[in-house]
Order: C-alpha cells, then sequence, then structure tokens
C-alpha cells in the first residue's frame, strides 16, 4: 500500500476517495440489513449525504483529459438523478420501487466508477497496490 500517494493528491480526491469508500460500506451495510428500521433510516442518510459529496468532488476530477471532463463524468448526473429517484421513492413508502433505485445506484454509481478507478496507473490502484 503506498498511502504516500494517497495523501500527495489533491484534497478534492482525498474527500472523493473517502466519501465513495464510505458510501460503498454503508450502502453494503444498507442492502444487506434489515429494512424499515430507525437505523436502516438513519444509515440512508448518511449513504445519500455520502453520494452527494461524491459525485459534487467528482466534478472537479480532470486529470484524465487534462482539466477536460472525461467520460467517467457521465456518472455525475445520473448519480444525482438515482439520488433523486431514491428520496422520492423512500418518502413516498415504495420499498420495492425503493430497493431497486438503491441497487441502481449503488451499482451503476458505486461500483462501476469505482472499477475504473482501481484502473493500472490510476491513484487508486497507486494507493492500494503500489506503483
Amino acid at each position: 500500500m503506498n498511502f504516500e500517494a494517497f495523501l500527495n493528491a489533491p484534497v478534492h480526491i482525498q474527500v472523493h476517495a473517502v466519501a465513495a469508500l464510505s458510501a460503498l460500506v454503508v450502502g453494503g451495510i444498507q442492502i444487506l440489513g434489515p429494512k424499515g428500521t430507525l437505523p436502516h433510516r438513519t444509515l440512508g442518510i448518511a449513504f445519500v449525504v455520502l453520494m452527494v459529496i461524491t459525485a459534487t468532488t467528482a466534478i472537479f476530477i480532470r486529470q484524465i483529459f487534462d482539466g477536460w471532463p472525461s467520460p467517467i463524468h457521465l456518472f455525475i448526473p445520473l448519480t444525482f438523478v438515482g439520488l433523486w429517484g431514491l428520496v422520492r421513492t423512500a418518502r413516498a413508502g415504495g420499498g420495492a420501487d425503493h430497493g431497486k433505485q438503491v441497487r441502481g445506484l449503488f451499482f451503476g454509481a458505486l461500483l462501476i466508477p469505482g472499477l475504473v478507478s482501481f484502473a493500472p496507473g490510476r491513484l487508486m490502484w497507486v494507493t492500494f497496490f503500489g506503483g
């Protein structure tokens, strides 16, 4: 592990990575844990906040195309739309629809871009696997 590479990264990238990894953990707990309980609702709020931080900080990460957005930036508006749908269905009490929204957001906005961030040569690859 090379935490020095992570600590030398710009602060918005550090915040983005910590928020995304935290959302991954919280989202996993949410998907696997009991539904409708107070802890589920509380962790759900934390998940939404972490995802808003993750998507917002992603706007400022532009190293791939020298200052221009890259194709991975398409996940940003998709994340915000997904969060809106997730909150809307939760507030409406739509259990099955809410679950679909959560799983779609978890896989589509966290796992897919997360796998891209672990491509060889990218910061997460260097941090976790070295050079």
